[in-house]
């Protein structure tokens, strides 16, 4: 099977996001988050845009049997595959905007490269920050600048060239919050308090430079039905060249995806800090 054949025949988007982009980017990440979150056994825990449950995987293990997790996510295909391949974890569909639970409902809140993607990202940061007990721990990735990931700059840079600023800028969308003064600006608008930025390197693996292209093709969140087939294979020809130092001989690609998470502690009725 080709890897543009293996990237549609993974069907939904939900189905794609699992399937490729997962392994390959997200999966990685769920023990950092979770652990910058202080996440212990026996602990009550939100995951907001939880998509397929990559970071509530990770949290689930942390909190045990004793604990409990919620998946939060708005997108109906991503709660069934997480709901198949994630058992004893509650899933439900809402808006990070209008979180259903009571105020102080949870030990942590976190939230792994989804807040990109909020249609109002201060009212969401609040809304955790709500949900969130004193002193709880809140964290929340997001990825860093495009610039600081090189792999995806040159892909960035190729679609405009080829395409054009709005198809670049779609693919871009990932990392507008990449960074920190942004990323304090909104924790302060939402009322987050003594929020602290942490960057952690990460790296992004594919088999293969056209499966890698192929799953960006294939993303709704993307470039998904941005490019027909004359234009995807003009994207890769060129690809293979400005890509050609981050191909392993075996084929793979593989290069650094950075991220920056927003953490902190939220303060008890008394207005102290917890220990």
């Amino acid at each position: 099977m080709s890897a543009r054949e293996g990237a549609r025949s993974a069907g939904e988007p939900a189905e794609v996001y699992e399937a490729l982009f997962v392994p390959a980017l997200f999966r990685d990440w769920g023990p950092v988050v979770s652990g910058l979150a202080e996440i212990r056994a026996g602990q009550q825990v939100l995951d907001v845009a939880c998509g397929t449950g990559a970071l509530t995987r990770a949290v689930a293990e942390r909190v045990g049997a004793g604990g409990a997790v919620v998946g939060l996510d708005p997108n109906p295909g991503m709660l069934a595959v997480a709901r198949r391949t994630v058992p004893n974890v509650e899933w439900i569909e809402a808006a990070a905007e209008a979180l259903p639970f009571a105020d102080e409902r949870f030990d942590a809140v976190v939230s792994q490269f989804g807040c990109m993607f909020f249609a109002d990202q201060p009212r969401a940061l609040g809304e955790m920050w709500r949900v969130l007990r004193p002193q709880g721990q809140l964290a929340v990735a997001v990825w860093d600048a495009l610039s600081h990931s090189p792999g995806y700059a040159v892909v960035g840079e190729l679609l405009g060239e080829l395409f054009g600023a709005s198809v670049a800028n779609a693919f871009a969308a990932p990392f507008v919050l990449g960074n920190a003064d942004r990323l304090l600006e909104l924790c302060a608008a939402a009322g987050v308090t003594d929020p602290r930025v942490t960057r952690r390197e990460g790296r992004v693996r594919f088999s293969s430079l056209e499966q890698m292209l192929n799953t960006e093709r294939a993303c709704v969140w993307t470039l998904g039905g941005l490019l027909n087939d004359a234009q995807f294979e003009q994207l890769l020809a060129r690809a293979r060249l400005a890509l050609s130092p981050f191909v392993a001989p075996d084929g793979s690609v593989s290069f650094a995806v950075p991220a920056l998470i927003v953490t902190a502690q939220k303060r008890n009725r008394a207005g102290l800090g917890g220990s």
